[in-house]
């Protein structure tokens, strides 16, 4: 089974928090997949990850870009792994059928949507009766803390 944290956004907007949680990974020579709801998320998410100032470089590719096998981070709306990825980031209430492929899958939802919140609490108790491992992270004011 993976470890599934799910991670509240309270302080910052995701753009804003992402590319922080994908340096780390790449710090430890991990490769990731971003799953996004949408086309346009995806887009908007690409820009960011050039723009990032921290960290100041995340290479990273989608299917408009193409090479997915050459690529650390690939941002996608399908439930797929063409890097060859052990890190699963899903947003906007993106789902994957596949979390056992992954070393460690990260659900970041808004915390400001109630929407959004109720159905993180869905993803969490589906997740929970499959046997995954489960923590909960919210932004606090020094940023990440463990809740659960």
């Amino acid at each position: 089974m993976s470890e599934i944290g799910f991670y509240h956004l309270t302080r910052t907007p995701l753009a804003a928090a992402l590319p922080k949680l994908l340096g780390r990974v790449l710090a430890q020579n991990g490769r990731a997949v971003v799953r996004v709801g949408d086309a346009e998320r995806l887009e908007s998410l690409d820009a960011a990850l050039w723009l990032s100032a921290d960290p100041d470089w995340l290479p990273h590719g989608s299917p408009r870009t193409g090479h997915a096998a050459m690529q650390p981070i690939w941002l996608t709306t399908e439930d797929e792994a063409p890097n060859a990825a052990r890190f699963l980031f899903l947003v906007d209430g993106a789902e994957s059928a596949r979390l056992e492929q992954y070393d460690r899958v990260f659900d970041l939802f808004d915390g400001q949507d109630e929407a959004a919140l109720a159905a993180a609490r869905r993803r969490w108790s589906a997740a929970k009766a499959a046997g995954h491992s489960l923590t909960y992270w919210q932004q606090g004011p020094r940023g990440w803390e463990r809740k659960a």
